[in-house]
């Protein structure tokens, strides 16, 4: 389909230069381009990083494995210097590149996607609450009174990388519609993990930090005011607030989330203008040319092309532009590393009764499993009922219990919660990892085969062109509108 787009642009008139290897070497890359791009793609390699820290961890490099975990990694300036050890930079560091993404996320699901309309937005934000509610109240249950209480946060949240990996399995038998509503699902679960870390999992304030913290907020939120538009100067602020969050003894990784709301999510152009400046410019260029110019040696056409490249740029927002450049590696970098940071458990807390039969890995696992969906159903149909909102299209509640499984992959967020939790409580630690793992790996399953047995939608029947004359999606392709999520 891309390509069909492509060649109603294709160049009529002029020389086209390309290398001998050039138009080969395209065509070599592009379904690598397409690979990486597809939001099922990050889960794999989530996936694979998972499975890779858990083979480091139970073979002979599990002392250099935990070595190079602990190694301090400092940064100087004359008198000031800053040391954590690698584990806390990929958690509190890169980590708050993946939370400025989400922050990104739900800064445009709530101003122009699924959560903007009210009418759409009820049942996937009811189902969130609902799938973080339970959870929660039922590891509460298994660990009420205890010293793991602390932890009731960790099963509340969804992965989303791995859930959609499982409906891209599916291909064209899981209808749009339910996707979406998975996605704008996780999106609200998201933005309640981020409250609960925010608020229960901060210890002692520094007040001093804080103010400066605040302070730093208002400078983001005055640049926004002047039309600052440059990406850049609200990250060189984010990264200080990031700084003096971590002083304050707020999570670092908050700095992220707020980054991306001060970020400006209007584009300078609006469709109209940017049609008219993008013909004032080409007019200006047929003008300026003649007969035998290159753009490299005639200054007005260089000017003129690189006018045109910052009035792109302007018809983006900056929130836009950001969110695009971010997801290839946050996704394939910054997640991944973090698996293989954090997901080294010993295989005996998963071979042994006593380490599986415990209440921080039993909670966890009737928490993110049966909780995420009685929670999500439950909630779904109560709204349902109501009348407060409707069910996605072509979708029956079989599609519901499917995502309801599928929000039980709690892998990255809850991981990072857990080590929230229990920094300081090794053994907690691994009994809630070994229970993320587990469940991940029932509700997974569970939740393929029910949508795998669910109804397929007549929207996908026969080979008919939809009314706006585009084909169908393709066998295997992953369907979903367009948000390009992927963590």
């Amino acid at each position: 389909m891309a390509k069909g787009v492509l060649d109603k642009f294709k160049i009529r008139k002029g020389k086209v230069f390309e290398a001998p290897l050039e138009g080969a070497f395209g065509r070599l890359t592009t379904p690598f381009e397409e690979f990486i791009h597809r939001q099922s793609s990050s889960g794999i390699l989530l996936m694979l990083s998972a499975l890779a820290a858990l083979i480091i961890a139970n073979s002979p490099l599990e002392e250099a494995y935990k070595h190079l975990l602990h190694m301090p990694i400092s940064l100087n300036a004359g008198e000031w210097e800053f040391s954590l050890s690698l584990h806390h930079w990929i958690n509190d560091g890169l980590m708050a590149i993946f939370f400025f993404l989400v922050g990104l996320e739900l800064k445009r699901e709530f101003m122009v996607g699924e959560l903007s309309d009210l009418r759409q937005a009820v049942l996937p934000v009811m189902a969130a609450i609902g799938g973080m509610v339970v959870p929660a109240l039922i590891y509460a249950g298994f660990n009420a009174g205890g010293e793991a209480e602390r932890g009731w946060g960790i099963p509340m949240a969804t992965d989303i990388a791995f859930a959609v990996g499982c409906i891209a399995l599916l291909g064209n038998r899981v209808p749009r519609a339910v996707v979406t509503f998975l996605v704008a699902l996780a999106i609200v679960d998201d933005l309640g993990a981020i409250l609960v870390i925010a608020i229960w999992y901060t210890e002692q304030v520094n007040l001093t930090a804080l103010i400066a913290s605040g302070c730093l907020v208002v400078i983001m939120w005055l640049l926004k005011a002047a039309g600052v538009r440059r990406s850049p100067a609200y990250v060189f602020v984010g990264v200080l607030l990031w700084y003096e969050l971590y002083l304050a003894g707020v999570h670092a990784t908050i700095a992220g989330v707020i980054t991306a709301m001060a970020l400006p999510a209007k584009p300078k152009y609006d469709p109209v203008a940017f049609s008219t400046f993008v013909k004032d410019i080409i007019r200006s260029f047929d003008r300026c040319f003649r007969p035998g110019d290159k753009i490299i040696a005639n200054d007005a056409l260089r000017a003129r092309v690189m006018a045109l490249g910052n009035g792109v740029n302007l018809a983006q927002s900056p929130l836009q532009r950001m969110e695009t450049r971010l997801h290839t590696p946050v996704g394939f970098l910054v997640i991944p590393i973090f698996a293989l940071a954090n997901a080294g458990i010993p295989f005996d807390s998963f071979t042994s009764s006593t380490a599986v039969i415990n209440p921080v890995t039993l909670g966890v696992i009737a928490g993110l499993v049966i909780g995420k969906l009685v929670g999500i159903v439950g909630a779904t149909w109560i709204g349902w009922k109501l009348g407060w909102g409707r069910l996605p299209k072509s979708a029956n509640f079989q599609h519901i219990v499917g995502v309801a499984l599928l929000g039980g992959i709690g892998f990255t967020m809850s991981i990072f919660i857990a080590e929230l939790a229990f920094s300081k409580q090794a053994d907690l630690l691994i009994q809630a990892k070994a229970g993320i793992l587990l469940a991940s790996v029932i509700a997974g399953i569970a939740g393929f085969m029910v949508l795998r047995n669910a109804p397929v939608s007549e929207e996908f029947d026969g080979e008919h062109l939809d009314t706006e004359g585009t084909e169908p999606p393709a066998e295997g392709d992953v369907v979903s509108e367009p948000t390009g999520k992927q963590r």
